[in-house]
């Protein structure tokens, strides 16, 4: 086998949530592009029509759409349920849907907190609980978490989102001692500042974009499409023997 080829996506499907905009759709559709068919899932995605099914289909690979809210955790067993009953195990799995709330930590209500860890952390838990114990029946598998450069640090005005990157972090590890025995790969990749949604405020904020982008070595702050080399790494059997890790695809912020 060519180093190249052990690139190639193709026959397999991977399950990538928070699919529908931003670092979530870019890494979709690049998979799609190595060869993966896509189940895409998100809390507004249109079950069919939407803009990154069209994406999809139009790499020549199948899209099956699904809408979760993962705050829910009703929603999240509802939709693992249709999941067994489509009759699919994903060979990947792409941990990324999640949501920031900005609040100063004396005046972050419970209600905050309590979304913030539902969504970017137990979710996450669950599902990979459930799709890696599939997985480790199989015998092989792909776990990719979206975590964060607050998985290394602490923030500012964001104390649940930083909580549950960290978690996030220690649960890629934790997860990847028991597994990397089983034939299941789980790691995770820490995006810098990256212009989507979730950072726009910080991007309007003229100060604090000005202080950011001038602690980056690669002199901007990152795009979607930056995430698409590490993410096929990860899925593809060019990192059978990456367990564990925490990629980060910064620009160079934490090596300042």
């Amino acid at each position: 086998m060519s180093v190249l080829s052990t690139f190639d996506l193709t026959g397999k499907t991977a399950l990538v949530t928070g699919c529908k905009r931003g670092i979530g759709r870019g890494i979709a559709e690049e998979l799609a592009g190595a060869g993966a068919d896509i189940i895409g899932v998100s809390a507004t995605l249109q079950p069919n029509g939407s803009d990154v099914e069209r994406a999809i289909t139009q790499l020549g690979r199948k899209f099956s759409g699904y809408r979760c809210d993962f705050g829910d955790r009703g929603a999240v067993r509802e939709f693992l349920g249709s999941l067994d009953a489509s009759g699919v195990v994903p060979d990947i799995l792409v941990n990324n849907a999640g949501t920031i709330k900005r609040k100063p930590a004396a005046e972050h209500e419970d209600a905050l907190w309590d979304e913030v860890i539902e969504v970017n952390l137990s979710a996450q838990f669950i599902l990979s609980r459930e799709i890696g114990a599939k997985m480790i029946a199989r015998g092989s598998g792909k776990i990719i978490f979206t975590a964060s450069l607050l998985t290394f640090q602490g923030g500012i005005t964001v104390p649940g989102y930083a909580a549950s990157k960290g978690g996030i972090g220690q649960l890629t590890k934790a997860l990847a001692n028991e597994w990397a025995s089983k034939g299941v790969n789980v790691n995770a990749i820490a995006p810098g500042y990256v212009a989507t949604d979730n950072t726009q405020a910080l991007r309007e904020d003229s100060t604090r974009f000005n202080a950011i982008l001038e602690r980056i070595p690669a002199g901007r702050w990152g795009k979607p499409e930056d995430f698409a080399g590490p993410a096929i790494f990860l899925a593809s059997p060019a990192s059978d023997y990456v367990h564990g890790e925490i990629l980060t695809v910064d620009g160079g912020w934490m090596g300042r």
